[in-house]
Formats: structure tokens, C-alpha cells, sequence
């Protein structure tokens, strides 16, 4: 794996839970209805949080069933 991709991707600066976590805990409350909530104390964290939250109201979650057209 590259070294810088590895360094963004598996980031874990002062909250000890890594970028791709973050995003992917910001994607998932967008999808649950939650309010957005960032941490505070790790701007790097709540960058990858908000990115997966906007993500998360863009698209929908895996489980949701679209009615079919008719």
C-alpha cells in the first residue's frame, strides 16, 4: 500500500479511531436520521465525519429497497 494513502487512511491522531472509521461513523448517522455530531477536539476527525455524513445524505443506506417503477 502507498505510504501516503496508508497515512491518510489509517490516521488516528488524538481520538484513536482512524479517518475511514470516522467517515464511515458520519455515513452511517446520516443514514440512521441522527443529527450531525463531530468531534470537537480533532478538526482532521470531524472533516472525515461531516465528509461521511454528507456523503450519507447523498446517497442511501445498502439496506434500503427502492419501490420499483410501474
Amino acid at each position: 500500500m502507498d505510504a501516503y494513502i496508508k497515512k491518510i487512511t489509517f490516521n488516528t491522531f488524538s481520538s484513536g479511531i482512524s479517518d475511514e472509521d470516522w467517515f464511515s461513523l458520519g455515513k452511517s448517522d446520516a443514514w440512521a436520521g441522527k443529527p450531525k455530531a463531530s468531534p470537537e477536539q480533532d478538526s482532521q476527525a470531524a472533516s472525515m465525519y461531516d465528509l461521511g455524513y454528507s456523503e450519507g445524505k447523498i446517497q442511501h443506506p445498502p439496506t434500503e429497497t427502492r419501490k420499483a417503477s410501474q
